[in-house]
């Protein structure tokens, strides 16, 4: 059953008003059970959904499926109520992170299935399959069977056959994470551009932050079930509500109550901040790498916050290196520093360093 939400069309007659006339279909939704949330979303939203293991992630793409007994969602696209209706009645295409072909069919056969599914003639339906192959990069691979393709490639097919299908309601459980960073980069610009033009609502489950940023409207940050945050990628980079998402985004985020100066940390250490919250507030600290400075002698001058500490590990990205600093003082703290100031610096790891970061710098943010 799971893999026809991702091939079929509905069958069911369009009723007036839906929005089968204007190609726009807006995305109403109440989830209950383990996941417990409202769903709305304008045409053409794209709706990164982040989270640790275990949040329910894909429990609630399964639950808008209505593929799960762990939750349950009434699910209205565009003045259209689809709750009754079997999953591959309802319109929505569905990318499992398995990619879910069929093995007896080609790639460009379940590339067509939707469309045939939908009604599309024969020779329609493998044309416009074979145009989805191609703009993915894998039409030379048209005629092989899912066996004798990559995992990679598997997934551009099936991310074909979803995009190939006309949805009205997208849901992609990682489409991108089996891809080469290069080939990556191509299909999230293909996909980008899609998206520009889709009149339904996507819902993406990522764990990369490149993703959430770059083609996504929404981040919807969930917890234990629940929506911790939804909010623009912008607003979510800056104030993230949980330590998960932060460090996703590549911010340094520690848990702690606030005091009239700032922050007192879990476990240990304290953190003087600008803008400090109302005492006893349960309280995230936020700072971003590239506050962060490294010194080999304690520092003086205006820095508030100092600690010692010893060089766990150095990471390249992109042109700049990233630094993790462990101190006896505070939680692991990383840095973000160019190769020239990492060389004057003679950082290796296990090199003993300072750290220090201004109190302007710390964005506190309740939880």
């Amino acid at each position: 059953a799971h893999t026809g939400a991702a091939d079929a069309g509905p069958t069911a007659t369009d009723g007036p008003g839906d929005g089968a006339r204007t190609g726009r279909w807006p995305l109403h939704a109440d989830v209950t059970g383990f996941n417990r949330l409202t769903l709305e979303a304008a045409p053409g939203t794209t709706i990164a959904v982040v989270g640790p293991n275990g949040a329910g992630k894909t429990t609630l793409l399964r639950a808008l499926l209505g593929l799960t007994p762990r939750a349950h969602a009434t699910l209205t696209l565009g003045e259209r109520d689809v709750t009754t209706l079997p999953p591959h009645r309802r319109d929505v295409a569905w990318v499992p992170q398995d990619g879910a072909l069929f093995p007896h069919l080609t790639a460009l056969g379940n590339t067509a299935y939707g469309l045939r599914a939908h009604g599309t003639a024969r020779a329609e339906a493998r044309r416009e399959a074979q145009r989805w192959l191609d703009r993915l990069g894998v039409g030379h691979l048209a005629h092989r069977r899912p066996a004798q393709l990559s995992g990679g490639q598997a997934g551009r097919v099936a991310l074909a056959r979803a995009l190939a299908a006309r949805p009205r309601l997208l849901l992609l459980d990682e489409p991108l994470a089996a891809l080469d960073q290069s080939t990556r980069a191509h299909v999230r610009h293909t996909l980008r551009r899609h998206l520009a033009g889709f009149g339904g609502v996507c819902l993406m489950v990522t764990h990369d932050p490149v993703e959430a940023v770059s083609l996504a409207d929404r981040v919807l940050v969930l917890e234990d079930g629940r929506a911790l945050q939804d909010a623009a990628p912008a607003e979510v980079a800056r104030h993230p509500r949980s330590p998960w998402v932060a460090r996703m985004l590549g911010r340094n985020a520690w848990s702690g109550t606030a005091t009239a100066d700032g922050l007192r940390l879990d476990g240990t250490g304290r953190l003087v901040a600008a803008d400090p919250l109302p005492e006893g507030t349960a309280a995230l600290a936020i700072i971003g790498p590239e506050a962060v400075s490294v010194h080999r002698e304690r520092p003086s001058g205006s820095p508030r916050n100092v600690w010692p500490g010893r060089v766990r590990e150095i990471t390249a990205l992109g042109s700049r290196l990233r630094v993790l600093v462990a101190s006896p003082q505070v939680p692991d703290l990383v840095g973000e520093i160019t190769p020239q100031a990492a060389a004057e610096l003679g950082l290796a790891e296990d090199t003993e360093v300072w750290v220090s970061v201004k109190a302007t710098e710390v964005t506190l943010v309740p939880v």
